[in-house]
């Protein structure tokens, strides 16, 4: 998913009766952003549907499929921070360079790995870079466009991010099926080479430097501990399962635990020292905000696992060919779209918080009706089986993820807004993690012992549990959005 959601709106110009021109060639540059934005967002899309390719080609365990997946947003989320910290140090534009031009290197890498291990490795430093280039797009953009203009340069994102949500499976498939060069899979990251290589030349040419006013410090400690916690929660996650859960993954587990304490307690004592924490401590003294993580952690864990598990289901347990799966999540993604449009232009302005519920009910139904649509149709399930539960689930998913961001920072102060957004993006990130390893350390156990159907029925009725969750969390969000977030 996309990181528009909480990107913070222009300041007012100075002078009210100034009207800056923006920069000349602004509008070549949002281009050069979107097509990086586009290849994040194809990059996600198209591993789901390539996952059981990949794993006939090189051999990958149901492991290797969880940390192709789990692994880029692993590292994703724990970068997402300290990347925009850099950004702001040491210049975006130096940062979108070194973001595309490693994100277009590791996927090369990905696009040529002979062994499970190498692609999950390249997958992982693929997440980094990209952690490094996303950030840099939204302060970009405030930098070139005049305030007249940037509410008309975000909104081209909704379309381009809608495109390539449908696009993306679709496209994944067909690229693994057509199997271009005999390359089968390997192209669905090579694709990413001409957009990469256009983004950097573009932003070699048209970008100029640009730094935060009052740079923040960087916190590499907390950086750190960050990135170890993550790690320390993620990996037995995934591992334990295909280990038989020995003693050291509940250790690990409880120590992910010790660590993100510690963190918070050096937080805490930088700030007293008036040195910038990694993020800000008065954040969690908030309940507004602190609920808002848990909705946003818990909704997005089930979200993405269960998109995960249902790209294995229909190829592993139906085996419908690649471009037949990616064909068959269409549907999801017109309606996400749709509820997506709905939601932040219409529901969320009248009835604020109360869309975010709509929103959970309508998904709930969705998958419901889905689980009812297995379960009775068994191995002849069809994809017109699937039009109307995915379209409910997909409008609901867009009713929920549109107005999310924009209701959970209205429980924070203007000058907390920068960090909140990160926090909640790095989130965001970490609950797609956590939710492919849960949940696909649950469908694999399943698959194994009774099937791949039965194993998606069981992913549907924890989904269904994470929604009924995610609505109990809503009660704790600001009844209405944040109208206007400062730059």
């Amino acid at each position: 998913m996309t990181d528009l959601l909480t990107s913070p709106a222009p300041p007012a110009p100075a002078v009210a009766d100034a009207k800056p021109a923006g920069h000349p060639k602004r509008w070549l540059i949002l281009a050069v952003v979107l097509a990086a934005e586009c290849m994040d967002l194809l990059d996600g899309m198209i591993v789901n549907v390539a996952a059981p390719a990949i794993s006939r080609d090189l051999g990958a365990s149901s492991t290797g499929l969880q940390w192709m997946v789990g692994g880029y947003a692993l590292t994703f989320a724990i970068g997402l921070i300290t990347g925009a910290r850099l950004g702001d140090i040491y210049g975006r534009r130096r940062l979108f360079l070194i973001g595309v031009a490693g994100f277009t290197a590791s996927s090369v890498l990905c696009g040529l790995a002979p062994t499970t291990g190498t692609l999950i490795a390249a997958r992982l430093v693929q997440g980094l870079f990209a952690a490094l280039l996303i950030p840099q797009g939204f302060g970009i953009i405030r930098q070139v466009f005049p305030p007249d203009e940037i509410g008309k340069a975000f909104g081209l994102f909704g379309p381009v991010i809608g495109l390539s949500a449908v696009l993306g499976p679709v496209l994944g498939g067909a690229l693994v099926d057509l199997d271009i060069l005999g390359a089968g899979w390997r192209t669905i990251f090579l694709i990413n080479v001409p957009l990469g290589l256009a983004a950097l030349v573009g932003a070699a040419r048209l970008l100029s430097e640009s730094r935060a006013e009052r740079p923040p410090t960087l916190d590499l400690l907390g950086a750190a501990l960050v990135s170890l916690g993550a790690a320390l929660l993620i990996y037995p996650l995934i591992q334990g399962r295909e280990l038989d859960w020995p003693w050291w993954t509940f250790a690990s587990i409880a120590a992910s635990f010790v660590v993100f304490f510690a963190f918070a307690a050096l937080a805490r004592r930088r700030e007293r020292e008036g040195v910038s924490p990694l993020v800000t401590p008065s954040l969690f003294r908030k309940q507004a905000f602190t609920g808002g993580l848990a909705t946003a952690l818990v909704f997005f864990a089930g979200m993405i696992g269960m998109i995960f598990t249902l790209t294995l289901c229909l190829q592993i347990g139906l085996h419908y060919s690649a471009v037949h799966s990616g064909a068959s999540l269409i549907a999801w993604s017109l309606g996400t779209a749709i509820g997506a449009g709905t939601g932040a232009a219409v529901l969320a302005p009248r009835f604020g918080r109360r869309t975010l519920h709509a929103g959970v009910a309508l998904m709930l139904a969705g998958v419901l009706s889905m689980l009812w649509v297995v379960h009775s149709a068994g191995s002849g399930l069809t994809t017109w089986d699937l039009v109307l539960p995915e379209l409910l689930g997909g409008a609901g998913m867009g009713m929920v993820l549109a107005p999310l961001f924009d209701i959970i920072l209205a429980g924070v102060d203007d000058d907390e807004v920068g960090s909140a957004s990160g926090t909640l993006n790095a989130v965001q990130q970490l609950g797609g993690a956590l939710g492919v390893a849960v949940l696909g350390t649950l469908f694999f156990s399943a698959a194994a012992a009774h099937g791949f159907l039965v194993a998606f029925e069981r992913t549907l009725w924890v989904e269904s549990g994470v929604l009924v969750a995610t609505a109990a969390l809503v009660f704790l969000l600001p009844m209405r959005a944040r109208e206007e977030v400062p730059a």
